[in-house]
């Protein structure tokens, strides 16, 4: 069976495994990639020596995060290809993913977080600014949302999380006044939580949202890049240095695993030395 043949099932079973689009586009990415250095070759014909190769040159200009989802991928399909029977055995099985120095996450300071504020001009951009921040929700999780799940009740919705895992989470007051006045303005009938400004107003996409994101934070005049998992970032960062507790804050973000949270406690205290040295 050919390397394109084997990704086009692969591909099927795993949407009915619940895989996320985002998931199954990037996977898609490094299928392209693999079939562009091997070719579209025999699935089984390739060796273990082979995908070592593919990963050596690849090393070269990749960041070992970026390694790290290569091999992730390949690790991944070649299983999926030996449980199916596609292979007799699995030449990626004792591939590992390169190791990685910890990544202090990017946060934005409070001062920050009010030029941003500052910087939003409509009430969309107040009431999509607002949500990112004080629910901590990943982009993907924000662009699915509908209207009807606003729970304004209890300020609190449901959203649907890596894997397919549901969670609730929070808003603030704030959040809520600026997303009433947002939805109580809107004369259209797409059923998005946050719709485009151009006629007709459809669902915005991530790409929409990325950038009306980086177009607030235009306005702010702050000089750094800033996207939404920024405000995921802040929104951790700020709820440990108010004293919540990690696994709190972990429930609050969907991690799977504790150690993904843990993350904030040492940024936390990165923070507290940064501020003892910059004050004593």
């Amino acid at each position: 069976m050919l390397v394109s043949e084997v990704w086009k099932r692969y591909k099927s079973d795993k949407k009915i495994e619940g895989y996320s689009p985002l998931t199954l586009k990037m996977y898609g990415y490094q299928a392209d990639l693999f079939i562009r250095f091997f070719g579209d070759v025999s699935f089984g014909s390739l060796t273990t020596d082979q995908l070592k190769q593919y990963l050596i040159e690849a090393g070269e200009h990749l960041k070992p995060s970026s390694l790290g989802h290569r091999v992730r991928f390949i690790r991944s399909v070649f299983k999926w290809a030996h449980e199916e029977g596609h292979i007799l055995s699995n030449p990626a099985s004792k591939l590992k993913e390169p190791k990685m120095g910890q990544r202090i996450p990017k946060f934005l300071t409070d001062y920050e977080m009010e030029l941003l504020w500052e910087g939003c001009q409509t009430v969309m951009e107040k009431a999509l600014f607002e949500f990112f921040y004080s629910t901590g929700c990943r982009i993907g999780e924000v662009e699915k949302l509908n209207r009807e799940d606003i729970n304004f009740t209890g300020n609190s919705v449901i959203v649907l999380g890596k894997g397919d895992k549901e969670r609730e989470v929070y808003f603030s007051v704030r959040c809520s006044i600026w997303l009433k006045r947002y939805l109580d303005e809107r004369e259209d009938d797409d059923p998005g939580l946050f719709v485009t400004q151009r006629n007709p107003k459809r669902r915005m996409s991530i790409d929409a949202i990325r950038y009306t994101i980086k177009r607030i934070s235009g306005r702010a005049g702050i000089r750094k890049e800033i996207h939404p998992h920024q405000l995921r970032h802040s929104y951790a960062t700020h709820m440990v240095n108010n004293g919540a507790p990690l696994e709190v804050v972990q429930s609050l973000l969907g991690h799977e695993k504790s150690e993904t949270t843990k993350i904030y406690a040492h940024l936390s205290g990165k923070l507290r030395y940064d501020l003892y040295n910059r004050y004593f």
